[in-house]
């Protein structure tokens, strides 16, 4: 059968808004989200349980003791370092809050043995629920980052660790700012990284005091509340709490 000119062009027309479609459902889909990009502290993502557990098995029987005590003044001395201005990076935190806690409590600890608990924080894996999470966000077109005060050799140590290359478009550690969290020059890394506004970037924090620190500064603030704690008294709330997986209803993927 033939066709005259303007029934060619409205049936290509035609031809091509079908071929369009499943494109522009893609584009709709993502410009439907309120928020573009998810920004995560190492720790939602991280599990470091396993660094606690070699601890108590080095160090028997005053292994959870020195473990509680590193950890308290692991974040302690990132907030003095940041206040005072003497930044050094987490790594060396890490190792000075460890001979403190030893020297506290009066336990010796091998050069060995002091490596391995060290060496033990570039070897972690990801949680249980992380994997799946990830991808739902990924595929809906979110863009992802760390917001962390790792080092850079940590997190890219830690995703090797855990198998989770190719999700992480941003490596953020406040080693390029010179400032732990919460300071606010280490929140506006995610601003300026992903060229967004606040508004438009959750915050996934561990602690509940860099979820109050991210809150204050401005981003939507999910709390993935790993260890079931009580928010703290700073005026501020998370506009969440739950697991990753729950993260990603409240992104809206």
């Amino acid at each position: 059968m033939n066709m005259n000119r303007r029934e060619f062009l409205a049936a290509a027309a035609g031809g091509m808004a079908i071929a369009v479609l499943p494109f522009s459902g893609l584009a709709q889909l993502k410009n439907h989200l309120r928020y573009k990009a998810v920004a995560f502290d190492a720790f939602p993502i991280f599990d470091p349980r396993p660094v606690f557990a070699l601890t108590t098995e080095l160090i028997p029987g005053k292994g959870e003791e020195l473990v509680g005590l590193w950890r308290t003044r692991q974040f302690e001395y990132t907030w003095l370092r940041t206040l005072s201005g003497h930044y050094v990076d987490f790594p060396t935190v890490t190792r000075d809050a460890l001979e403190f806690a030893a020297k506290s409590l009066k336990v010796e600890l091998s050069p060995s043995t002091r490596q391995r608990l060290l060496d033990s924080y570039f070897q972690l894996k990801a949680w249980p629920d992380v994997v799946p999470a990830l991808r739902r966000l990924k595929e809906a077109g979110l863009r992802l980052g760390f917001l962390s005060n790792f080092s850079h050799a940590m997190l890219a140590a830690n995703i090797k660790s855990a198998g989770l290359d190719g999700y992480f478009e941003q490596l953020l550690s406040t080693d390029q700012v010179r400032a732990f969290k919460p300071d606010s020059r280490s929140y506006r890394m995610g601003v300026d990284a992903f060229g967004l506004a606040p508004g438009k970037i959750v915050f996934a924090a561990f602690a509940g005091w860099d979820a109050a620190g991210a809150k204050s500064f401005g981003y939507p603030t999910f709390w993935v509340n790993r260890q079931n704690g009580v928010e703290e008294e700073l005026e501020v709330h998370p506009d969440a709490v739950g697991g990753v997986d729950e993260l990603a209803n409240f992104v809206g993927v």
